[in-house]
Parts: C-alpha cells; structure tokens; sequence
C-alpha cells in the first residue's frame, strides 16, 4: 500500500529526524536522490544544459545542492534566482563551487535547456504561481526540456492536489519521504507527471496517513476465492435491479459485470429481463418486486432505472448490503441512507456527486477529495467517486482510497454499470463497503487497460476481461 501523508505530518517528522542528524543531511539525501533521478532522464549529464528556477524555500535549497552536483559531472548548470535575497545561501554556494552560474538571462538559458528543475515552491505553498514564475514555468514547458518538480509541481496544493491558479505542468516528480496526497489526486496527479519517490528516512505513523493507494498485493489479499465446500451462496448471489424499456442494455452490462465478477449466481429484477437471458442465460430473473426476488447476500440498485423510486425505496430496506449508482442516486434520500444499518455504496460520477452535495460538477472536479469525504460523512455510506482518479471514503473517517489503475479509454457508455455489478457482487462475497468499492475500481480499472490495450473498448469488453484482470492480481 502507498500511503500519502499531510503537510503537518511530514514537516513534524522533517523536524524529528533533522534534530538526530547532523545539520544539512536531510537536504542531500533529497537532494542525491534528485540529481540521479534527474541524470537518468538526461540520459547524458556531460554537456547537458540545466536550468534551475529556485524560489525562497527548501525546495530551492534542495534544487540547486542536485544542481551541483549535476554540475560536478560536466552539466552546465544555471540557476534563476526568483528571490535573490532569501535565496538558500549554502546551496547556492554549492552550486558555484560546482562550476554552476546564477542566469543573467532565464529566458534564453530556458531556451536552450536540456532538463529545467522546478524548485519555486514547496509543500507549504499556497494558491497559485505569481506572475513572474507562472512567466517562467510557462516558458520552461515552451523550451521542450524535460520538467523535473522537486517534491511537488509549484502552485499544487499538496493536501488536496487542488490548483487554484496557474502551476507548473512537470514531466516527472521527485517527492521526498512519502508521497503527498495532492501526487495521487487529480488535478495535481495531471501536473506532477511520473512521481519518484526517494526515501530520506522519514518515520511516519501509519495511522496519520490521509491518503492510499493499494498495490497488486492488497488487493489479492482481498479477493474471495472458492473452497471445495463452495456454493452459490458461499460465493455470494447478487441481486441486480437495473435497466428500463429505454435502457435495457444498463441491465445488461450490471450483471454482465457481476458475474465476470465472482458472484455464484445473479438475480435480476426488473423490464430487461428478456435482455438479460438472452446474454445471460444462467441468470435468475424475476418480474419482482424485489422482495419477492429470492435470497441475495447484496443489491445493486439503479442503472438505468429511469423513474422508479419505489424499486430504490424497496431495496434500501433489505438488510444487506446495497450499491446505489446512477438513476438510483436520485432517488435514494440522506435520511434513507442513514437509517439503514447494513453496508451501503455510493458510486456517483462528479456530476451526480455535484447533485447530491448541492454544489457544481466544476467545483467536485476541483476539489475531489474534499468531496468525497464529504460525500461519505452526509450520506453516512461508502463513497465511490468515479472520474480521472476513482477515490473512495469511509463513512467513518480514516484515509481515503485512491485507485491506481484504469485508463482514459473508460471513459465510455455502460462502464459504469459493469463496475457496479462487478462491486456488488464483492459485496455479496462479504467484503465490507470500502474494501469491495476499492477492490472492484481496482479490478475495473485493470479490465479496462486490458480491454483497450492503447484503443477504444467498449464497456462489454471490460467486462469479459475481468477474468483477467482477477488472474492478473491473483498471479501478480
């Protein structure tokens, strides 16, 4: 698991380690590990034009001790100084004895750069760039360099990934000491780039974390797994209420997704039945209500439903654990959600999100995190929130889950209904609500890249490749 922490906790950590080293040695080892991440995309330090755009704050200070020692092994380095006055002396110092230059002319040394550094900001930075650097980090993306951010891209926010202004658009990121949450978070996931992480022996309470990202090895700690006493109901039966006269195909792609996803059997309730068998001929099927549909370890309750409160209604009764996506959202009240005792997720889009926190889709995609944790604490439920970065948040509080996997190319009609039915069916499984939404976007967003492969797949596609994916995992 990758965890994030806060600017708090990361600066007290700094503070704690710094007070048991001698002085200086926290900045090179953050500053080693930049110079060599920074050699290997050179590829050849000797001759290789350097720029370094050095703002007041350690990040500077870190930039131009990397710069030295680029410098050292036959870079020609020069630093912009953005602040003359408070400019980190001992590394400056570094970098002349290194053979490096403070830039009389930044816009041509940017012009001519091979790799341009960005140490403007840091974690504490707020709001956007100033003119003068958003000048120059314009500048820098227009030279064709390759842009290094030290620790964080300037004019990200490092707690939120929020980019309230102007900011630097690097290619890759060197973070220190454990990732910060705005790396992992779109916007700022968009603006750092591939992220590095270099390990500068911050001890960081798990605990404290605000943020994770599950590798290959947490999730397949995760995934049920049939024994030979196994049946249906060991596996975990789903029950599926989706799709309408105009939607049948919603009701299609949910249980498709279930059953690639696990489940030991489906039954589906709703107008799509004849949709249903005809892919799906092992699929139990009822004209409902769904109470009378039969026994089921969890429901998945709204794709493509159109008008239905009663059915949403009806299965947040049931005391197992309920999905609610897409049409289903509409109907399913705060007061609802809360009063039920079982697990309940909710997987809305941003503009679904926007709907249920009463605010805009511009203002969820600005402030992801933000939203979903608030999602989760007003609707007392699990919170899935799709889109560039899936994240997921406990009802209870406690970091948030950010998916690492998926590709553009998700982003296509009915690919949310398979990963309602593929989560549902984890559910059904017995995972608990966190762990199957974080599973079920994992698996999802593997299925997809498989699904793709660098072209368009549609939504049916991901579903078939799930097996894969789970395979992928199990193996991985």
């Amino acid at each position: 698991m990758r965890s994030a922490y806060g600017v708090e906790t990361v600066r007290a950590a700094e503070r704690a380690l710094m007070a048991r080293l001698p002085e200086g040695t926290l900045m090179q080892r953050a500053a080693a590990g930049l110079a060599a991440a920074s050699a290997e995309l050179l590829g050849r330090v000797y001759g290789a034009r350097v720029v370094l755009l050095v703002g007041s704050g350690d990040n500077g200070g870190d930039a131009l001790y990397a710069g030295a020692r680029l410098a050292r092994r036959g870079a020609s380095v020069a630093a912009v100084l953005l602040n003359p006055d408070r400019v980190h002396r001992g590394g400056l110092a570094s970098l002349r004895a290194a053979g490096g230059r403070v830039s009389a002319d930044p816009r041509a040394d940017l012009a001519g750069a091979a790799l341009v550094m960005d140490g403007i900001t840091g974690i504490g930075g707020r709001g956007g760039l100033r003119p003068e650097a958003a000048e120059l980090a314009r500048a820098a993306r227009e030279s064709g360099a390759a842009l290094v951010a030290v620790d964080l891209p300037s004019g990200v926010d490092a707690d939120t990934g929020e980019v309230p202004g102007e900011a630097v658009r690097a290619d890759a990121t060197v973070t220190f000491g454990t990732y910060k949450p705005g790396l992992l978070v779109d916007p700022g996931r968009e603006y750092a780039g591939a992220v590095r992480l270099v390990e500068i022996g911050l001890e960081l309470p798990p605990q404290e974390a605000v943020l994770c990202a599950p590798q290959y090895a947490d999730i397949a700690r995760l995934l049920p797994r049939p024994v030979a006493e196994s049946d249906k109901y060991r596996r975990g039966v789903v029950g599926v209420v989706a799709g309408s006269a105009r939607y049948p195909g919603a009701a299609v792609l949910a249980v498709a997704g279930a059953l690639h996803g696990g489940a030991g059997a489906v039954r589906y309730v709703g107008p799509a039945a004849d949709a249903v068998i005809a892919r799906f001929p092992e699929t139990l099927v009822s004209a409902g209500p769904p109470e009378k549909a039969g026994r089921v370890q969890s429901w998945v309750v709204g794709p493509g439903i159109g008008e239905n409160p009663e059915a949403v209604a009806e299965v947040l009764r049931a005391e197992v654990p309920v999905l609610v996506d897409a049409d289903g959202l509409r109907f399913a009240g705060e007061a609802t959600l809360r009063a039920r005792r079982a697990p309940t997720v909710l997987t809305p889009h941003a503009g679904e999100a926007a709907a249920l926190l009463g605010t805009s889709r511009d203002e969820v995609e600005s402030a992801r995190l933000t939203a979903v944790r608030e999602l989760a604490a007003r609707y007392g439920a699990t919170a899935l929130l799709k889109g560039s970065t899936t994240l997921v948040a406990a009802p209870g509080g406690g970091p948030v889950r950010v998916n690492p996997t998926g590709t553009p190319w998700l982003a296509t009609a009915g690919s949310g209904d398979v990963l309602s039915g593929l989560t549902g069916s984890l559910l059904a499984a017995g995972l608990d609500g966190p762990d199957a939404a974080m599973s079920g976007a994992y698996l999802h967003g593997l299925a997809g890249r498989f699904a793709a492969r660098g072209g368009p797949a549609r939504a049916f596609e991901v579903a078939e490749a799930l097996a894969e994916a789970w395979r992928d995992v199990r193996d991985g």
